[in-house]
């Protein structure tokens, strides 16, 4: 199974005017950089949690159907699933009926069902392809104050500490916001 990315985010679930407010920033001479830290912190809370914050678009690529019926998938938590398409040996793709593919509600890891017929595929590799929105929702209210709180405190800390020598600790969260974070954590696939 590969994920990939096919929308990121349209928001961050911090904004520049928080991060800066945090920080007592007054003037715009900083905020490319903030921005990027902002985005940065993100990814970094994201991969920690194994949950995506703000809502995004996804592919999931699949050489075939998985014989028990349920596709265990590696993003979380999944809100929809907009289309799925199943790919001959040759000539455009078949689409998948939207009620052939069901979300298992309460599934962490989240749970694809394979609910009714679907199209077997033709083709030995990346035959079938499943389009799901991922994250907590649309905005930043929906995203937990906790993680919101961890992005924030993350892209400050290295706003404030740039230029710092880089200790080998440098890829694991501090432990401040990784408690932040602990409740969130989801088990990897």
């Amino acid at each position: 199974m590969t994920p990939i990315a096919l929308t990121p985010p349209a928001i961050e679930p911090v904004s520049l005017s928080e991060a800066k407010d945090f920080l007592r920033i007054l003037t715009a001479d900083e905020d490319e950089l903030l921005g990027t830290l902002i985005t940065a912190a993100r990814l970094m809370v994201e991969a920690a949690s194994g949950r995506l914050l703000i809502e995004q678009v996804w592919r999931i690529v699949l050489d075939a159907w998985p014989q028990g019926g349920d596709i265990r998938l590696p993003l979380s938590p999944v809100r929809s699933l907009p289309v799925a398409r199943v790919y001959p040996a040759s000539g455009p793709s078949e689409a998948v009926v939207s009620s052939s593919l069901t979300l298992a509600e309460g599934s962490d890891p989240p749970l694809i069902r394979i609910a009714g017929p679907v199209p077997a595929p033709g083709r030995a590799h990346a035959a079938i392809e499943i389009d799901l929105v991922a994250g907590f929702g649309p905005t930043r209210d929906t995203v937990p104050a906790q993680l919101r709180q961890a992005v924030l405190r993350l892209a400050c800390r290295w706003f404030e500490h740039r230029g710092d020598v880089v200790s080998r600790d440098a890829m694991r969260l501090p432990t401040e916001i990784a408690a932040l974070v602990a409740p969130f954590r989801r088990v990897r696939l």
